[in-house]
């Protein structure tokens, strides 16, 4: 039996602490480790209790859930952290993608999605709600037709060697669908949509969705739906 995913907390609202908390411990094959209200200790924190996952409010007094994102990844760089914030704004992504983190997600997320992403991230995934993903979107700049060429459609001979099902699915997370909503549209196998983005990051030689997700991008590798 596989070892529970080791969880740790990070929000000032003792409400919503609360709460997650409550969601975290009783859902199965999760371990809550640790609970803060605020990550001034965050390195110390992650040094003890070795989480495998980290719940990061971004706004939080003292130290911001960004200055708290950066300590978790000095002190374990392997830690996915999600960040979770109230509204979608696009400095803030913007500096948190910049700073490590692993997923976004808004405080509003459903809790069976919530406990989608800690599965999603923890399989190499990067969890986004689909406003999010918008607003990762808005950081890229479209090229206006004086200035650019059109990206060029991807094909066999495209440095990516992305497949017309890869490109769909890139797409897809681009946009912000979960795996299962992948699954779904595309009338796939979750374990399908795994093996594509696995096969994703080696082509785009990338290790998160961030990283696929601005090559893509900037290399127009995304198929339109």
């Amino acid at each position: 039996m596989p070892a529970p995913t080791r969880l740790v907390i990070y929000e000032d609202n003792p409400d919503l602490r609360e709460s997650l908390s409550q969601l975290l411990t009783d859902a199965p094959g999760l371990e809550l480790v640790g609970a803060f209200g605020n990550c001034t200790q965050a390195e110390d924190d992650i040094r003890r209790l070795s989480p495998d996952v980290v719940l990061m409010d971004i706004d939080m007094p003292g130290c911001s859930g960004i200055d708290g994102l950066r300590s978790v990844k000095a002190a374990s760089p392997q830690t996915n952290v999600v960040m979770l914030t109230v509204f979608e704004d696009n400095d803030r992504v913007f500096e948190a993608i910049c700073a490590g983190a692993d997923g976004y997600m808004l405080k509003k997320t459903p809790p069976a999605r919530l406990l989608e992403a800690i599965g999603e991230v923890r399989a190499g995934g990067a969890p986004m709600t689909p406003a999010v993903a918008r607003q990762v979107l808005r950081l890229f700049p479209k090229p206006t037709t004086s200035a650019f060429r059109p990206a060029p459609k991807v094909s066999s001979e495209s440095p990516a060697h992305l497949s017309a099902r890869e490109q769909e699915v890139l797409t897809l997370l681009v946009e912000g669908y979960s795996y299962k909503m992948i699954a779904a549209d595309r009338n796939i196998s979750i374990d399908t949509v795994r093996s594509h983005i696995k096969k994703i990051y080696e082509k785009l030689h990338v290790r998160s969705m961030t990283e696929a997700v601005s090559k893509a991008l900037r290399e127009g590798l995304t198929k339109p739906s």
